[in-house]
C-alpha cells in the first residue's frame, strides 16, 4: 500500500471517529456509558472477528513472542481511553469532546520520550502551552469554567496517545492488523461490561432504544475506525498518520454543529485553533529540513 492510501485510510478514520462523538452523545439519553461501550466494542469484535481468524489461518508464521501480552496491552489502554470519554461526553459537548481528545497529538511525543527513549522536538514546548492556552479559551476563558466532562477528556487523551504508541510498536512486526483489532476490541469488551454489570443495570428495552448509535459506535467509529489505524499506522510515518487522525476533532466540530445545533463562542473558537495548531505544529515542524547551503566554486 502507498503512503498516499494509507493517509488517506486515516483521514477516513478520523471522520468516521468525528462522526462517532455525535452517537455517544446521544446514545446517553437511552444507556450508560459502561453499558454503551460494552456493547459497542462486543459489535466491533464480532465485526472484525471473521477477518482475524481469515487472517491467522493464512499467517505463515506464529505470532511474534510477547505480541499477545501487547495487543492486551492495547486493549487495557483502548478500554481506559474510551471509558473515560464515555463518561466525560455526558457533561461537555461533542465539539469540546472532539478537540480535547485531539490532544493525544500534543501528549504522543512527551509519552514518547519515556517510554521509548525519544527526545521531543523543540516545536513540543510552545506547543504544550498554546495547547493549554487554548484549552483555558475552551472552557471560557478560565480554568475553573472547565466541566468535569472536559477535564476527564484531557486525561482519556493520555491514554489515546499510549494506544497508539503502543500500536505503532506491536501493528508492524506482528503482521496481523485485524489480529490486535479483535484482541484490543475483546478486552475492552469484558472491562466494560464487568463494569456495566457492577455500576449500572443495562436492560434489552434500553439497548434497543440505542441501537443504532451502537451499531454507529461498534460497526464503524470501532470495528472499521481502529482497523483502518492500525492498517495505515503500517505504511505511513508517525507523524503523517497524527496530522491525518487528529482530523477527529474538526470533524467533531462540524458534526457536532450540522447535526446538534451546538455553537462555540468567538473566544472558543480562538481556543480551537490553538488547540488544532498546536497539533500540527507538533507534527509538521518536526519534518522541515532547510536545503543544505551550496557550496561556494573553488
Amino acid at each position: 500500500m502507498s503512503r498516499l492510501n494509507a493517509n488517506l485510510l486515516l483521514l477516513l478514520a478520523g471522520a468516521v471517529w468525528g462522526m462517532g462523538f455525535v452517537a455517544q452523545s446521544t446514545a446517553m439519553e437511552d444507556v450508560g456509558p459502561w453499558t454503551f461501550v460494552a456493547a459497542k466494542f462486543a459489535l466491533a469484535t464480532l465485526s472484525v472477528l471473521p477477518f482475524a481468524l481469515r487472517e491467522s489461518a493464512r499467517a505463515g508464521s506464529p505470532l511474534p513472542r510477547g505480541a499477545p501480552a501487547g495487543f492486551v496491552a492495547i486493549g487495557v489502554m483502548l478500554f481506559i481511553a474510551s471509558i473515560l470519554q464515555q463518561i466525560g461526553i455526558v457533561t461537555t459537548s461533542v465539539t469540546n469532546a472532539g478537540f480535547l481528545t485531539g490532544l493525544y497529538v500534543v501528549f504522543t511525543p512527551f509519552l514518547a520520550l519515556v517510554i521509548l527513549r525519544n527526545r521531543a522536538h523543540w516545536v513540543v514546548w510552545p506547543s504544550a502551552l498554546a495547547a493549554f492556552t487554548g484549552i483555558v479559551l475552551l472552557g471560557g476563558g478560565s480554568v475553573s469554567a472547565l466541566k468535569s466532562g472536559d477535564v476527564l477528556m484531557i486525561v482519556c487523551a493520555v491514554f489515546w496517545a499510549l494506544q497508539i504508541l503502543l500500536v505503532g510498536i506491536f501493528a508492524g512486526p506482528s503482521g496481523r492488523p485485524y489480529t490486535l483489532s479483535a484482541a484490543q476490541f475483546a478486552v475492552t469488551t469484558a472491562l466494560a461490561a464487568l463494569g456495566a454489570l457492577i455500576l449500572e443495570a443495562p436492560s434489552l428495552a434500553s439497548l434497543f432504544a440505542a441501537w443504532p448509535e451502537i451499531f454507529y459506535g461498534g460497526v464503524f467509529s470501532s470495528g472499521l475506525a481502529f482497523t483502518l489505524q492500525t492498517i495505515g499506522q503500517r505504511h505511513t510515518t508517525a507523524p503523517q498518520a497524527a496530522i491525518f487522525l487528529s482530523s477527529e476533532a474538526l470533524f467533531a466540530a462540524l458534526f457536532g454543529v450540522v447535526l446538534l445545533g451546538e455553537r462555540i463562542a468567538a473566544i472558543g473558537l480562538v481556543g480551537c485553533a490553538l488547540i488544532f495548531a498546536a497539533m500540527l505544529a507538533v507534527e509538521l515542524v518536526p519534518l522541515y529540513r532547510p536545503a543544505p547551503a551550496a557550496r561556494e566554486p573553488v
